[in-house]
């Protein structure tokens, strides 16, 4: 069994839920609090954490509202990816030093069972940031989209919106290396429509910002599109269902135009093109889908190691400053994965 570190972290730093927004969120809604650790208990850890990453679909978790995860509860300490080091252990599972994945973000140290915790591999040359997008539930999420939802193929026209963002980026890659005929993405600014073209291997791409994303997705892919990865729903789903060819195919990922909405969406109002078209839309959860983590692992890992499979992170420095990283990755500061490093 593994034995006791020195106790360098006797406290910890967490962000709590302090208010549930309407509409967008502000940062009043957010609450970073500090509290005592207790000793250690047979079984137990406890992990500095090193980065935490914030994610859109947190923003559904801070609605008091039944979905498929549980909400945020209020003056409760908020949850999601991180990754971090033993430097307290009695488990027999894990040792002081170890490099771990879990569910405990948002904060800059925790203590649970060892159970709650997985060592991560030992891959030389990558950083353990990358446990927490392109090898893990970001680079998963993109995979099983365009590969079990959409059911991509070789030579398919596939269109991805939110493409700069962290599946966004991965999804487009992939989609290549599975064949792909033509990759378009859509993204929030010149920049990161120059990023998807000159690094990430996109045939084209657009800012939806400028307006008409029909008329920009048709000059985009001419000849339609047979696959949609969807990140941004409304108006972008809406331009995907018309661009479609017959027995398209979309993988609804995520929707983030809707998510600080107050009222219904005008978009898409095109539906009716379903039946004639022969289309299937697929909505996913990735974490009711981790048996295909395995599959999408090795090719993922191999991609990586012989550098097809690339990435960006946005990095935010400080625990503090974890609302603020939230916020602007809703506002779509980030290019490729948003994460926050505790510092």
């Amino acid at each position: 069994m593994s034995t006791d570190a020195t106790e360098t972290a006797p406290t910890a730093r967490e962000w709590q839920l302090a208010a549930r927004p309407n509409g967008w969120p502000q940062p009043s809604d957010f609450r970073l609090v500090e509290r005592e650790l207790g000793d250690l208990s047979p079984g137990e850890v406890r992990v500095r954490n090193t980065y935490i990453s914030v994610d859109p679909y947190m923003r559904g978790r801070m609605d008091d509202v039944k979905s498929y995860t549980p909400p945020f509860q209020l003056d409760e300490a908020m949850t999601g990816g991180a990754v971090g080091e033993v430097v307290a252990s009695r488990s027999d599972n894990l040792s002081v030093g170890d490099t771990v994945l879990h569910f405990y973000g948002w904060r800059d140290t925790v203590q649970a069972d060892a159970a709650q915790f997985q060592k991560t591999p030992d891959i030389p040359g990558v950083p353990e940031s990358v446990f927490l997008h392109v090898l893990g539930m970001t680079g998963l999420t993109a995979y099983y989209g365009l590969v079990d939802m959409a059911e991509i193929k070789p030579g398919d026209a596939v269109f991805i919106s939110g493409a700069a963002g962290a599946v966004g980026t991965v999804a487009g890659q992939i989609a290549r290396l599975k064949g792909a005929s033509r990759v378009i993405g859509s993204a929030g600014s010149a920049e990161k429509v120059e990023l998807l073209t000159s690094k990430y291997g996109f045939d084209a791409a657009f800012n939806y910002k400028d307006g008409d994303i029909v008329g920009q997705l048709r000059a985009a892919a001419p000849d339609g599109i047979d696959v949609y990865f969807d990140n941004v729903g409304g108006e972008h789903l809406e331009a995907a269902i018309s661009a479609f060819n017959l027995g398209g195919r979309a993988a609804i990922c995520g929707m983030i135009s809707m998510y600080n909405s107050t009222e219904p969406p005008a978009a898409p109002r095109n539906l009716a093109q379903l039946i004639g078209k022969g289309l299937t839309l697929r909505g996913f959860v990735i974490s009711r889908n981790m048996e295909r983590f395995d599959a999408f692992a090795a090719e993922a890992g191999e991609w990586l190691s012989n550098g097809q499979l690339r990435y960006d992170e946005t990095v935010v420095e400080g625990v503090d400053r974890a609302a603020e990283a939230f916020l602007d990755m809703l506002g779509g500061a980030n290019v490729g994965k948003m994460l926050v490093r505790v510092g």
